[in-house]
């Protein structure tokens, strides 16, 4: 047999050294992915169904492919560096959480360990600075997750709809009264339910607002007023929304308000608050686009 050239000989022993240097790192982050995958199975699955059929949260899975593209961009940060024992106490939190989750069932409790978890292993394998490049993406993720004290928010905010919705229609000269969540026209009766709370746009805005203004320049008050800014807005755009309906109920009929109305609504009245939101970041001189997304 025929030996091999030199060059050929160290060429395929460059390539053989290559991919033992690199199999070890990918060795081990396949294994946590399987460890974490294993101990969240449960989790996941919960988290799939609430974004299924929770109203409040039906954008978590847009929230996750966000971060996960915003991790993607800027992946350079993964590449490893020193790293850092203080990582260990984000893993041992992150497990303590996840394991209090799984055992009392609040597995809302056991989601919000996942980021922590991750956080925690990204500044023990690859080091702090890293950590602090990808600190948005895995702080994001907690938006996705529904909190189960959110929906306690729907009945008061319902009440205060129909009281302001009810207050406004009689400015404009439409008959009303309120008891409740509950509006009584001269045409028909009509129920402020959680639909119609606008904890929905709440909810939605706020997350569409932090991403906002993480990918925006400006002085930091002037981003975290818009943050501020996004509760009352998101509450004054439902109750104009409401007002308009129990307009259009009163002159057009129940049917023409709750059938044609209500949905077309809906949406654009988010889009006119977030418009609202992006006036006020050019008038707070948030108007440039970070370059470093």
């Amino acid at each position: 047999m025929s030996e091999l050239p030199p060059e050929t000989s160290r060429r395929s022993g460059n390539l053989r050294e290559v991919w033992n240097r690199r199999r070890r790192p990918i060795l081990i982050v396949a294994l946590l992915i399987a460890l974490i995958g294993a101990l969240y199975f449960t989790t996941l699955r919960w988290l799939a169904h609430e974004w299924w059929s929770n109203d409040y949260y039906t954008h978590g899975p847009l929230v996750a492919l966000i971060s996960a593209f915003l991790i993607w961009r800027r992946r350079s940060a993964l590449r490893r560096a020193r790293t850092s024992d203080l990582g260990l106490i984000g893993v041992g939190l992150g497990l303590v959480l996840a394991l209090a989750g799984l055992a009392t069932r609040a597995f809302f409790l056991s989601a919000l360990s996942l980021p922590l978890l991750l956080a925690g292993l990204i500044a023990f394998l690859l080091g702090l600075p890293a950590l602090r490049r990808l600190a948005f993406p895995l702080a994001f993720l907690w938006l996705a997750i529904p909190l189960p004290f959110v929906e306690l928010a729907s009945f008061p905010l319902q009440v205060l709809t129909a009281d302001v919705s009810t207050a406004l229609a009689r400015l404009l000269g439409i008959p009303a009264e309120v008891q409740g969540a509950q509006v009584t026209l001269t045409s028909c009766e009509l129920q402020v339910g959680a639909p119609c709370s606008g904890l929905r746009s709440i909810v939605a805005l706020l997350t569409l607002v932090v991403l906002f203004v993480y990918i925006i320049k400006g002085p930091w008050p002037a981003r975290l007023g818009l943050i501020l800014l996004a509760f009352p807005i998101a509450v004054a755009a439902n109750i104009a929304r409401v007002t308009l309906l129990l307009v259009v109920a009163e002159l057009w009929g129940r049917d023409a308000a709750l059938r044609y109305f209500h949905d077309f609504s809906s949406p654009v009245l988010f889009i006119i608050a977030f418009g609202l939101l992006i006036a006020l970041s050019w008038v707070l001189r948030c108007r440039e686009i970070r370059a470093d997304i």
